[in-house]
């Protein structure tokens, strides 16, 4: 099978990939998080070459993880906002950040989430929705994909 071809997989997390499975869009994902809205902001924090961003974010615009919205006439110019289905990633990244920050042996900066509410640092935890506990790749199972 191709990469061109992932869309027709059928599987989460393929289609997730057809959505977010670039490293620019990754990056350009973390920069939404930490406050970028404008092209030359995205462009500055992850180093993406102009057409690569720009085309990037089309794709995260048709897919409705961002919106588009226009702040100057002329000339005009646009930012670019996390829509409810983008920041419904933000832990998807906070899970690849403390993967990172875990398992590579150097990581290159130190963890920087901290928890608004209570004012900690904290390590992302996934948990079951139905009791609360923790949960991890000893503690879960998948149901066979039905044809």
């Amino acid at each position: 099978m191709r990469w061109s071809e992932i869309d027709r997989v059928p599987c989460p997390v393929a289609q997730a990939m057809v959505v977010i499975g670039d490293s620019w869009t990754v990056l350009i994902l973390r920069d939404a998080f930490r406050g970028a809205t404008r092209f030359d902001a995205f462009q500055r924090a992850s180093g993406a070459p102009r057409a690569v961003l720009s085309e990037r974010l089309s794709h995260l615009v048709v897919h409705g993880v961002m919106e588009r919205v226009q702040y100057e006439a002329h000339p005009p110019r646009f930012a670019y906002t996390l829509t409810d289905r983008g920041r419904a990633l933000q832990p998807v990244l906070m899970a690849l950040s403390h993967w990172a920050e875990t398992h590579v042996e150097t990581p290159l900066r130190k963890p920087g989430r901290r928890h608004t509410t209570c004012g900690h640092r904290f390590a992302p935890v996934v948990t079951c929705s139905e009791c609360g506990e923790p949960v991890d790749a000893a503690t879960v199972t998948y149901d066979r994909a039905q044809p």
